[in-house]
């Protein structure tokens, strides 16, 4: 049976994106399957904001292909491991937990590089393509120990 990571952020057209699209290069989709979310309905059905397309294309990634969807209380029944990039994402998420096993599915993604420190990463739509690079470089630190943990 896959394993099953959701990636999720605000919009779902930044940071999860990115996630979602590093991850996959890195497992062996036959085992683990891989998909994003936002927190929030701005985008849903968007493709990923061009920034993204951008540093993912400059890495040999192509995630032209994804469109922006909702996170809900479904997904938990959905996926076995869902990573939040930041703590309003967090509690977002927390909000539609039924039970305490959704609760434990549910954790920042840069606690796999800052085990515990809860260590944000940040939201690089209002800056510029710098942001980008460094997001990008930190969902890369975080996205190699996942798919080692789940290969």
């Amino acid at each position: 049976m896959k394993t099953r990571i959701l990636m999720v952020c605000l919009g779902n057209i930044c940071r999860s994106p990115l996630a979602e699209g590093i991850l996959k290069s890195k497992v062996d989709e036959e085992k683990i399957f891989v998909d994003s979310a936002g927190t929030s309905n701005y985008h849903v059905d968007d493709c990923p904001d061009p920034r993204s397309v951008d540093i993912a294309r400059q890495n040999n990634l192509d995630i032209r292909s994804q469109r922006g969807r909702q996170f809900s209380a479904e997904d938990f029944d959905n996926f076995d491991r869902i990573y939040v990039m930041d703590m309003s994402n967090y509690q977002d998420v927390l909000s539609l937990a039924r039970n305490e096993q959704d609760k434990e599915k549910v954790s920042l993604i840069l606690n796999e590089v800052f085990p515990g420190e809860n260590v944000e990463v940040p939201d690089p739509y209002h800056g510029g393509a710098n942001g980008f690079k460094k997001v990008y470089d930190m969902l890369d630190e975080a996205c190699t120990i996942i798919a080692e943990k789940h290969q």
